[in-house]
């Protein structure tokens, strides 16, 4: 992160999201400011604590995606939680803490995977000579009473089956590799009501103080050597060293997307869980403040997680969160409604606009597809005319928006005379303007 200063997150996220400066502007100055902590020195380093985001704004309007492409850009454990699926300690239904365990075994598998990538040539080579052993086994005494000129001839058999291999000339030959048998599924003993995610699995226990099942399987080549990769990746990597890597990213770049927000803060009742929705907010609080949580791996600071808080907050205002937590989220970001410039930018300017996907989903049927300027501001400028009009979905009514656009050709291809497809201003507006006047229809299908 020493090589991005704000200005440069926000050029980054510019890429995939249109808009929303504001709140662009507070997750780089957030995320910068992580990476600023870390170059103080102790004890001050352990009182600069994160500055915690809300943003408000109506679905669709990229605050999920600011939040996943801020965790990508900086290598970050990221979880994305929604607010109205948990309930108060001593209800059914999830915990808050259970949010700090899936975060956790995100940075878990994180790491598991950086430190597979680092020993893949040496699993790769330890793979593919257990391959060799499988082709041309050794002699079970192990060379002993062998004669040297022998063992000579059987060192030059295996060199010349070795350089086979790496051409790929056995890829598809059988061969018989020890494999792991699954385990049976053990017994799950869960913990008091709400506090599932902290039960033991007794399969999971076992797991290490029982001798594993091994099987004899017969593979080809290209199948048994993944397996064995695998297997050897999981040998040289240092288990203890990934969870205490997991740890420090968890605790000090971990960030936490609390969508839904709105929904466990009073208004309308019909949203979300009728339980104690006050006492869902009194349980988010020390994990938001700082705490420490119990997790498989260990106990778990919170101190320096991001958390950042997202909602429409259409019948509540971030007001009406109890006074406690609402310090504990100082930044308010409101967004911006999505207006028809916005779509335009949409559909064509992200590395991944939408526009772009389709056009590479008929690509893979050898046809190219065409959208002038002019189709693409009609289409724009009905998604922003039926938000307008009905429920604002933001960004989402383009997807329903396409798929009905390009239903037909969708369904129909590939023609095998017919490799353009042109979509028009007037393509737009056959397709979709009888469904528009028809208000009772469009809220179904628009």
């Amino acid at each position: 992160m020493k090589d991005l200063t704000p200005k440069q997150i926000v050029q980054r996220l510019d890429r995939y999201i249109v808009g929303q400066k504001n709140a662009k502007k507070a997750v780089a100055i957030a995320l910068r400011n992580r990476w600023r902590r870390q170059q103080v020195n102790d004890p001050m380093r352990d009182e600069i604590m994160p500055n915690n985001i809300i943003m408000i704004g109506s679905t669709g309007v990229g605050k999920t995606e600011i939040a996943r492409r801020l965790a990508k850009l900086a290598n970050a454990p990221f979880i994305k939680v929604e607010a109205s699926k948990f309930t108060e300690v001593g209800y059914v239904g999830r915990d808050v803490e259970s949010i700090i365990r899936d975060l956790m075994d995100t940075a878990v598998g994180m790491v598991q995977k950086e430190k597979e990538i680092e020993v893949m040539d040496l699993a790769e080579k330890l793979a593919n000579e257990r391959v060799l052993d499988a082709l041309l086994p050794n002699d079970k005494n192990n060379g002993a009473n062998i004669p040297k000129e022998i063992q000579e001839r059987h060192q030059r058999t295996r060199l010349r089956l070795r350089e086979k291999l790496n051409k790929g000339d056995f890829e598809d030959k059988l061969i018989e590799i020890e494999v792991s048998d699954p385990s049976p599924v053990g017994m799950q003993i869960l913990g008091p009501m709400g506090m599932e995610d902290i039960g033991i699995n007794i399969k999971e226990m076992m797991s290490n103080v029982m001798p594993k099942n091994k099987q004899i399987k017969k593979l080809p080549v290209s199948e048994a050597r993944e397996i064995l990769i695998e297997n050897e990746s999981q040998k040289l990597i240092d288990h203890d060293e990934v969870v205490r890597l997991a740890k420090s990213k968890v605790e000090n770049n971990g960030i936490v997307f609390l969508d839904e927000i709105d929904k466990v803060v009073g208004g309308d009742r019909s949203f979300g869980p009728d339980v104690s929705r006050e006492g869902v907010q009194r349980d988010l609080l020390p994990i938001v403040e700082g705490s420490n949580v119990n997790s498989k791996f260990g106990v778990v600071s919170t101190d320096h997680i991001l958390f950042i808080a997202a909602g429409a907050f259409h019948v509540s205002t971030p007001s009406d969160m109890i006074p406690e937590l609402q310090g504990r989220f100082p930044i308010r970001v409101e967004l911006d409604k999505l207006n028809t410039d916005d779509f335009i930018k949409i559909l064509t300017h992200p590395k991944s606009a939408l526009i772009k996907q389709y056009v590479a989903l008929m690509e893979a049927e050898g046809v190219t597809l065409k959208f002038n300027n002019a189709a693409i501001k009609a289409i724009s400028q009905i998604a922003s005319e039926v938000n307008r009009k009905m429920e604002n979905i933001g960004a989402r009514r383009l997807h329903t928006i396409m798929t009905t656009l390009l239903e037909t050709p969708l369904f129909e291809h590939p023609k095998p005379k017919e490799k353009i497809i042109n979509i028009t201003s007037k393509t737009v507006k056959d397709s979709l303007n009888g469904i528009i006047e028809d208000q009772d229809l469009s809220r179904y299908i628009l």
